[in-house]
């Protein structure tokens, strides 16, 4: 047992405190369904496209996701950021790939 009491239980998406990160910029409503769904697609494409197009489109994925670890850092576990730093690291490599072939 992890001593948080009940309902404190941590997921992916909640802070060191238990609560999910506060949010009142332009996104805050977006649902996270319609984000998934967006990341996916634009991964799919830059995959199956390939090429400099390729390239460009998972570096932007790269670029959101180096965004956002910028700006949760201070709230995620050594483990958590290793996992995040380890995407980024995969997304890069891909689009340095995509390039090269």
């Amino acid at each position: 047992m992890s001593g948080r009491g009940p309902g404190r239980a941590r997921t992916p998406f909640t802070g060191r405190r238990g609560r999910a990160v506060p949010g009142d910029g332009p996104l805050a409503r977006v649902p996270a369904v319609a984000v998934f769904a967006v990341v996916v697609v634009v991964f799919a494409a830059g995959v199956i496209v390939g090429g400099a197009i390729g390239a460009v489109l998972l570096g932007l994925l790269a670029l959101g996701v180096a965004g956002l670890l910028a700006a949760t850092w201070p709230r995620l576990t050594p483990l958590e950021r290793a996992v995040r730093v380890l995407v980024l690291a995969v997304l890069v490599a891909l689009a340095v790939g995509l390039v090269l072939r």
